[in-house]
């Protein structure tokens, strides 16, 4: 009797080897050439790379009615300043929030300078750069503590110009008292 079961093992083994066999074969038959990659994932390929690099944005193009020479040059209209040295090198330039009373478009000098006050918008801010009054109010450059540039209070007459806190810091040390200041519009 041990052969005849050894046999059936055997004859069993065979079928279900078949069977398996069969299945695959009809799953191979049904399956899709390229089987769809779940939502989400990138292809093997591209899982294997470092993220692909944006170009930075070309900065915005100075001003050509902003004169010569050393000189920080604020756009009111495209809410921007370019810190342009004598030499030519490509000036440094970043986007600020402007105030809710605006200089009127010309040149001007800096005329005072204070480390930290506090705006006239009751906020605590650094780097103050100021070049003119307009109204009553002193319009100058500066940097809140906090780091925001939030939109203005509409209600509140100020002159802060405000921008990032390491544009503020390129801005102190860039213009010094009596250094140009252009306004266009």
């Amino acid at each position: 009797m041990a052969r005849s079961s050894s046999g059936i093992v055997a004859g069993l083994t065979a079928v279900a080897l078949a069977a398996i066999g069969f299945l695959g074969y009809q799953a191979s038959a049904t399956a899709p050439a390229h089987p769809a990659k779940p939502a989400g994932q990138a292809p093997a390929a591209a899982q294997n790379q470092p993220p692909a690099k944006q170009e930075p944005a070309k900065p915005a193009a100075l001003p050509a009615e902003s004169g010569t020479g050393t000189r920080v040059v604020y756009s009111v209209s495209q809410k921007r300043v370019w810190l342009v040295q004598e030499d030519g090198k490509e000036p440094k330039t970043f986007a600020v929030m402007p105030s809710t009373v605006h200089p009127v478009p010309g040149s001007y000098m800096v005329v005072s300078r204070s480390a930290t006050v506090t705006g006239t918008d009751g906020v605590p801010i650094e780097h103050v750069v100021r070049f003119t009054t307009t109204d009553g109010i002193a319009i100058g450059f500066s940097a809140r503590v906090d780091g925001t540039m939030p939109e203005p209070d509409a209600a509140k007459k100020t002159g802060g110009i405000r921008m990032a806190r390491a544009d503020g810091d390129a801005m102190w040390a860039f213009a010094t008292r009596d250094t140009k200041v252009v306004v266009v519009a």
